[in-house]
């Protein structure tokens, strides 16, 4: 039976392991871009004026070297980011129309994709074919958000001014030295969250992934997108807990998927929309989890969580081989429809444990906080809300941030998420989704107005062959880079367990 014809795999039992084969616009500043056309070539002028921390920028490129680069992606500044203040009122709206502005994005890097070689030697092409009618169309969300917006509070000003996109290079692929040029216009502000973990050392070895954009349907991840492990040296300070820190930890288990409960909606970011996310999810903990459960069907959803006092969800992008076999959704939205393909991973481990603060008690998270950690627009935002770390086991020391790592026989790739640990003490969500929510800061204290929770680190383990032949799903713009991961918690602990949770950590116990 031909894979595509199986029963789907959120039905069956997944694979478990290679043993069984199996940033508004007053806070950026707008990009004046010009198109110049001529004598075969393409000019792109202050094609980044970047406002963002972690924001891409250069000295724009020459004729010659956009002749000689080949554009690999679409580059829109990301909206989302940057409302931040959206009256209540709007938000369901507000979020339906970024949802809407994510897909018209995805369609137009399909139209991209399509017709790469054409628009490589036509460069009017992309102008004509792609930027100009995305543009066209953001314009028109963007409206309709600022309408929303100022039917209910003050208009937000200046917000046609994230309309614009451009076309970048992915920088390391083949033919595409250093630099970030692009045509066309647009920039983004920084995000507001600070993320931890390694650096991405560079200089490992890569192998059966180079040429082209290799990898998932033809867009990522490069060779150039993974390093040997052993190559990188340790990275991992140790936080030094001060008198009267919280040093109790309190650990869930919740299992590894392994009833295969998969969909790409992101309820968190893109309520009521399905396949918000356009890349599959991995889901542990609550089992109604779609993009139209509320706080009421949530609170009544089952769990795979083996303390039924935690219907908390967990979810995460699916990690799949690169080893060219098709996966069940290879038709779907999510799947092979956004350029996810490849065989489903599930993790051999997964470790959900909260932990305390280095230099006070934490105090009980509200019911129904929302937490995303990491970025999945990183490669085109920057890296200011980047915060995922991979790893190897046995290496765990030497943590990367933008490289996928080769580990050595025997050893397994290792994904960590350390979520932010303050919260401002009155909103379990906001507009951008980050601003109720941060990190402590260097000293270990929160933000001036946050105060300290729990603070949830997700260690996910997977058992696949040694070598460059994997990745995690993406929105198919961000090209399958490691630094895109990300992961999402909706708090659904009934009280008596948080209370447990909170006083087992503050007592300094290890707790089940």
């Amino acid at each position: 039976m031909p894979r595509s014809a199986r029963t789907p795999r959120s039905s069956r039992t997944p694979r478990t392991s290679r043993k069984k084969r199996s940033s508004l616009a007053n806070r950026a500043i707008a990009a004046s871009a010009a198109l110049i056309l001529g004598g075969g070539g393409l000019v792109a002028v202050n094609v980044y004026a970047s406002a963002g921390e972690g924001r891409p920028s250069a000295a724009p490129p020459t004729r010659a070297q956009n002749v000689g680069r080949q554009m690999s992606t679409i580059d829109c500044p990301d909206a989302g980011n940057e409302l931040r203040e959206v009256p209540e009122q709007a938000r369901g709206e507000v979020d339906r129309e970024l949802a809407a502005m994510d897909t018209q994005i995805t369609d137009a890097y399909r139209q991209f994709a399509d017709r790469k070689e054409q628009i490589s030697q036509d460069p009017g092409l992309a102008e004509n074919a792609v930027l100009g009618p995305l543009r066209s169309k953001r314009t028109a969300s963007l409206d309709r958000i600022a309408i929303a917006i100022g039917r209910v509070g003050e208009r937000p000003a200046g917000i046609e001014s994230l309309a614009g996109c451009s076309l970048r290079a992915d920088d390391n692929a083949p033919g595409n030295p250093g630099g970030t040029g692009g045509s066309g216009s647009g920039d983004t502000g920084d995000g507001n969250d600070t993320g931890t973990g390694g650096n991405g050392n560079d200089g490992g070895q890569g192998g059966g992934n180079g040429g082209g954009n290799g990898g998932q349907a033809g867009n990522g991840p490069q060779a150039s997108d993974f390093v040997d492990i052993q190559s990188v040296q340790p990275n991992v300070d140790r936080p030094r807990q001060r008198r009267g820190a919280s040093r109790g930890t309190f650990t869930t288990d919740c299992g590894r998927n392994e009833n295969g409960k998969f969909n790409p909606d992101n309820v968190i970011v893109a309520p009521g929309v399905s396949n918000g996310a356009h890349h599959m999810h991995d889901y542990i903990g609550n089992q109604a989890n779609d993009a139209f459960a509320t706080d009421d069907v949530l609170a009544n959803g089952a769990t795979t969580c083996r303390n039924q006092g935690d219907r908390s969800t967990y979810y995460w992008p699916v990690l799949r081989l690169q080893n060219g076999q098709d996966e069940a959704d290879v038709d779907a939205d999510g799947g092979g429809r956004d350029q996810n393909v490849g065989e489903i991973q599930t993790p051999s481990e997964v470790t959900l444990k909260f932990v305390g603060s280095p230099v006070g008690r934490v105090t009980a998270m509200p019911r129904f906080l929302r937490i995303i950690t990491g970025d999945a627009k990183a490669f085109t935002n920057g890296d200011a809300n980047a915060n995922a770390s991979w790893s190897c086991t046995g290496f765990e020391d030497r943590q990367l941030k933008d490289k996928y790592p080769i580990c050595p026989e025997g050893s397994q790739v290792v994904r960590t998420f350390a979520f932010q640990s303050c919260w401002d003490g009155r909103n379990t969500d906001s507009a951008n989704h980050r601003t109720h929510v941060a990190f402590a800061r260097a000293d270990g204290r929160c933000p001036k107005g946050f105060r300290a929770i729990p603070q949830l680190v997700q260690r996910i383990v997977y058992d696949v062959p040694p070598g460059p032949g994997f990745a995690v799903d993406s929105f198919p713009e961000q090209l399958h880079k490691p630094i895109t991961d990300h992961g999402d918690f909706i708090n659904v602990f009934d009280q008596r367990l948080m209370k447990t949770m909170v006083r087992c950590i503050n007592d300094g116990r290890r707790c089940r």
